[in-house]
């Protein structure tokens, strides 16, 4: 998907000191926002996820690390 125009509105004074340092907002806040949105799935995989992984864990509590014997490490 190509880029689209959005709205944003920032603190007067935030808006101001990137101006005066030569920042490019519209590149920073898509970097924050692809960062939190990132985080947000991960957080979310790990909910939807969560009795997969405990079961896992345990098992491997139990168990042991599968293939544990061929390690040479």
């Amino acid at each position: 998907m190509g880029r689209v125009k959005v709205n944003l509105t920032l603190d007067g004074d935030v808006a101001e000191t990137a101006r005066a340092l030569g920042l490019n907002m519209s590149r920073l806040a898509e970097a924050a926002i692809a960062d939190a949105a990132k985080t947000e799935r991960n957080r979310l995989w790990r909910i939807e996820n969560e009795d997969a992984i405990n079961a896992y864990a345990e098992e491997v509590a139990k168990d042991g690390l599968p293939l544990t014997k061929f390690r040479s490490f």
